[in-house]
């Protein structure tokens, strides 16, 4: 059964009180409150609405904008919210993607790392707007068995191709603003200016050892902190590979930057996924 519109307000409540304990910016805090209580007094249940007219139906909701519609629309599909889980240090996007047939752990680790999935919501986008075919090991079977095997357990047709397209790069972050979070996530990471969190992945002694960020730039709020996935610990690059998430009203979306080991940008840091634009402005940069 869909969760009830009180289980989803405990969910985004949950989301305040951690973003509260963090540091996170109160209006922050006070966005994801306000959902909740929008979702208490909504006169049906957000699944049907949902059903009914898509995530522009929970968009139109007062309260809800695009990042935490997106997040109802997680749990209602998956059970869980992304965000949620990156809070409290239990995330497992290559758990959730080897669930889906043909999709083993070395694939679903490749496919989180190259294109940022985390969702089973985010793999089928991927799978219809040609990133998951882009991936090493994904054949035009296995593409179709993955889209088969998700509109099955998502129990919906296949999104309308001009609902799946990727986020265009004029709607993105500029990567200088992106390296810039990375810089002062790391700075400050390193003088221990952070709280920390225990992840609760591959840290069996439950030590609080992931400096966590909430900052703002502008109108965008991101969440700042090393990737905990199985693909860095077995690469020892958790120290090296920052992971930053955007929810906000406008918006949301993740970005991995990592320190380039060949190459032009050899010793860089670079926005994975959009070396180019990388390369653009460290010559920019030079030339200044």
């Amino acid at each position: 059964m869909p969760p009830t519109n009180e289980a989803l307000a405990v969910a985004l409540e949950n989301i305040a009180e951690l973003l509260d304990a963090q540091g996170a910016n109160p209006f922050r805090v006070r966005a994801y409150r306000e959902a909740a209580q929008t979702l208490r007094n909504l006169g049906e249940p957000a699944s049907v609405r949902l059903e009914r007219e898509g995530i522009e139906g929970l968009r139109r909701l007062p309260n809800i904008g695009e990042s935490i519609s997106r997040s109802i629309e997680q749990l209602i599909h998956t059970g869980k919210i992304n965000l949620l889980e990156q809070l409290r240090g239990e995330t497992s996007p290559e758990r959730v993607l080897a669930t889906v047939p043909g999709i083993g752990p070395k694939l679903a680790s490749r496919i989180h790392e190259q294109l940022g999935v985390e969702t089973l919501a985010e793999l089928e986008a991927a799978a219809y707007d040609g990133r998951l075919a882009q991936v090493e090991g994904i054949g035009r079977g296995r593409l179709r068995g993955v889209r088969d095997s998700l509109a099955g357990r998502l129990r919906r047709r296949p999104p309308p191709p001009h609902r799946l397209q990727p986020q265009p790069d004029t709607a993105q972050p500029a990567v200088e603003e992106l390296l810039g979070l990375d810089r002062e996530y790391r700075t400050q990471a390193q003088a221990d200016r952070l709280p920390r969190i225990a992840p609760r992945r591959f840290n069996p002694t439950g030590q609080a050892w992931l400096p966590i960020l909430h900052t703002e730039r502008g109108a965008n709020h991101y969440t700042v902190l090393y990737s905990n996935t199985a693909r860095a610990h077995e690469l020892g690059t958790t120290h090296d590979w920052v992971v930053i998430y955007r929810d906000d009203h406008d918006g949301a979306g993740q970005w991995t930057v990592v320190t380039a080991h060949f190459g032009a940008l050899q010793g860089k840091r670079i926005v994975r996924g959009r070396e180019q634009e990388c390369a653009a402005y460290y010559t920019s940069a030079t030339a200044a």
